[in-house]
């Protein structure tokens, strides 16, 4: 019907959130060095830093947590999980881990290899920084499309160029290409979906050459529900249907199960090669716990097996692309100037275009983070010259990435939409009055490059 567009979902229990002066919040910045990370949640009004961990939890979830079997070998909770993980991903064996980072740790140590090619369509910061660790080298190969943050009428601009990837293989050969990760959705650039045609099409080319696939699935829920609305052929498919599809194209998935998990903490290595299960076990045990826990309490488990039934709930998605939607839409008739369309998991405002005259080497992204919460305690975060910048490794000059934003991460059955209505305000506000604003010079970062906006400082011009 269609006035029934509320949320799918009532509210059982509320957090009270603090407001705060602008004096006061002008002081915490200058204390966190202008690092949005360092900034003291209890004096954030709305979070959207990250969507990842800060989902709200089900009535069900919460049950299951009290039937949690905390045996330290072979809990029951454990094969809950797995039979949940099972009927989602179409795979069949998993490993748990104690979050996203750790399955991305596993992956890395099987897959990339020193001085070999990682390709991606646009790699996370985590992958990237166990990349560099590792030696490996990252690409990122997403369509040229997906780099232009005002086209609103691409569907899938989270797709890998194959003409890239083929290229790629020509010039170097198929054995210098240790793995091609295709995250889904793509979060650099504003969390935009893949196609199915394009994963298969992808798989397809990898296997010609024996190189393995490996899908960051954090957000799989959200990309097959784009698939769903977007690509021909896929209207009358169920969200599960269309996840299994996806999978079947894969050796191995990671996750971090705290987004579409719909939960605080947990991640997955999900794989259908068994030699490569009994390799990532061994550094489970070594860096997690024992197999059937991994890093995880039992009950974690249990509410991880529920939230990911949760998470392929159509009604629900149908929700949460509609309020990133809804914030974006807001946006827009202001005037402020954002990715599109949007994405799944929020909305990017594109710094360079917001702040024309901050040039790129004086963060304009962060510059607006800084903004939004001195103006109205709203944490985001910065996807831009410091979070994906990276240095030349001969000469040691800053290399820029072709996408500069603010990303506002939206959590999961958390806000409402009258947040949203806050956080268009605010941006309004500062973009009427951009020209006030000046950039921010980095005087602190970390010896990992592609993490360095973690604990950052900075100061401002």
């Amino acid at each position: 019907m269609d006035f029934m567009t509320a949320e799918p979902f009532r509210i059982k229990m509320v957090e009270r959130v603090k407001k705060t002066t602008k004096a006061e919040r002008q002081q915490w910045l200058k204390e966190a060095g202008y690092n949005a990370f360092k900034i003291k949640a209890e004096n954030v009004y709305i979070d959207c830093l990250t969507d990842s961990g800060t989902s709200a939890m089900s009535s069900e979830q919460w049950s299951a947590l009290m039937l949690g079997d905390e045996s330290y070998a072979g809990s029951k909770s454990f094969f809950k999980l797995e039979k949940s993980v099972q009927d989602v991903f179409g795979m069949p064996y998993l490993q748990p881990t104690h979050q996203g980072r750790a399955a991305d740790y596993i992956m890395a140590k099987l897959y990339a290899e020193e001085g070999k090619y990682a390709i991606g369509n646009m790699h996370f910061d985590t992958f990237r920084g166990n990349a560099e660790i590792l030696g490996a080298l990252a690409v990122d190969y997403v369509v040229d499309a997906g780099k232009d943050t005002a086209s609103p009428a691409q569907p899938f601009k989270g797709n890998i160029d194959l003409g890239k990837m083929q290229q790629l293989i020509d010039e170097n050969g198929a054995e210098q290409i240790s793995v091609v990760i295709i995250t889904i959705t793509c979060n650099n650039n504003g969390g935009q979906p893949v196609s199915m045609q394009n994963i298969r099409e992808v798989s397809e080319l990898a296997k010609q050459y024996d190189i393995p696939v490996v899908i960051d699935a954090a957000r799989l829920a959200e990309n097959a529900y784009f698939i769903k609305t977007r690509e021909e052929g896929y209207q009358d498919k169920s969200i599960k249907e269309i996840t299994r599809e996806m999978f079947s194209y894969c050796e191995t998935a990671t996750m971090s199960s705290k987004k579409d998990g719909m939960v605080n903490i947990g991640g997955l290595f999900v794989t259908r090669n068994k030699d490569i299960l009994e390799k990532a076990q061994q550094l489970a045990i070594v860096h997690e716990g024992f197999i059937t826990y991994g890093g995880l309490a039992g009950r974690d488990l249990e509410a991880l097996a529920v939230g990911l039934q949760e998470g392929c709930d159509e009604q629900y998605l149908e929700y949460r692309i509609k309020q990133a939607e809804y914030l974006g839409d807001r946006l827009l008739e202001k005037g402020v100037p954002i990715i599109e369309p949007t994405g799944g998991h929020g909305v990017y405002v594109d710094g360079r275009r917001f702040f024309p005259h901050i040039p790129q080497c004086e963060f304009p992204s962060q510059r607006l983070v800084v903004a939004l919460y001195e103006e109205a305690g709203v944490r985001a975060v910065e996807i831009g010259a410091c979070a994906f910048g990276s240095k030349d490794p001969e000469t040691g000059e800053d290399i820029f990435p072709d996408i500069e934003t603010m990303r506002i991460a939206i959590s999961r059955r958390v806000y409402t939409n009258s947040h949203m209505d806050v956080i268009a305000n605010a941006l309004g506000e500062i973009y009427k009055n951009r020209e006030q604003y000046k950039g921010m010079k980095l005087v602190y970062e970390g010896s990992v490059t592609s993490l360095r906006h973690f604990t950052a400082g900075f100061e401002l011009l």
